[in-house]
């Protein structure tokens, strides 16, 4: 199964690149009343760096295990090591759209499990993605253009 959301943010590239290495940004962006608790990652995720976290959906706990593959400037890879679905590799790509707009593309390859608990489980997921990146889009919008002119006033007051 693939999917696919494209937003743009009114951000230089590095700005966006450095909001979504940081670990804490996952739950930042994540909609209610969906939880999410990290048990274990580096505060700036790198290459090869694990995250350990629990999702919390309601009163189902979803333990998970992803690995940071790719980084660059440009984008990252998180690959699902233990967690809902059989296979979850999640492609996160930045690119410019000029020098203070950056699209932001999410692709996901997901496989659900053989089990049908975690069928449905994954099943439910995958249905709810659409509302899940709509969500993650607006609040990265607004999270990042919230800092960006924190960094503006900062940059004004000095003058």
């Amino acid at each position: 199964m693939r999917y696919k959301h494209r937003f743009q943010v009114e951000a230089p590239l590095a700005a966006v690149a450095e909001f979504h290495a940081q670990s804490a940004s996952m739950g930042a962006i994540t909609p209610p009343p969906v939880v999410v608790r990290i048990h274990r990652a580096p505060a700036r995720l790198d290459d090869g760096d694990e995250m350990d976290f629990t999702m919390w959906l309601g009163p189902l706990p979803l333990n998970w295990l992803a690995r940071m593959e790719d980084v660059s400037p440009n984008g990252f890879t998180d690959r699902q090591l233990r967690g809902p679905f059989r296979e979850w590799i999640h492609r996160h790509t930045f690119a410019p759209v000029d020098e203070t707009t950056t699209a932001v593309v999410d692709e996901i390859e997901l496989e659900l499990r053989a089990e049908l608990w975690w069928a449905l489980v994954g099943l439910g997921m995958w249905l709810s993605l659409p509302l899940l990146f709509a969500y993650r889009g607006w609040k990265t919008r607004r999270l990042i253009q919230a800092q960006q002119n924190r960094i503006l006033a900062d940059g004004r007051v000095g003058e």
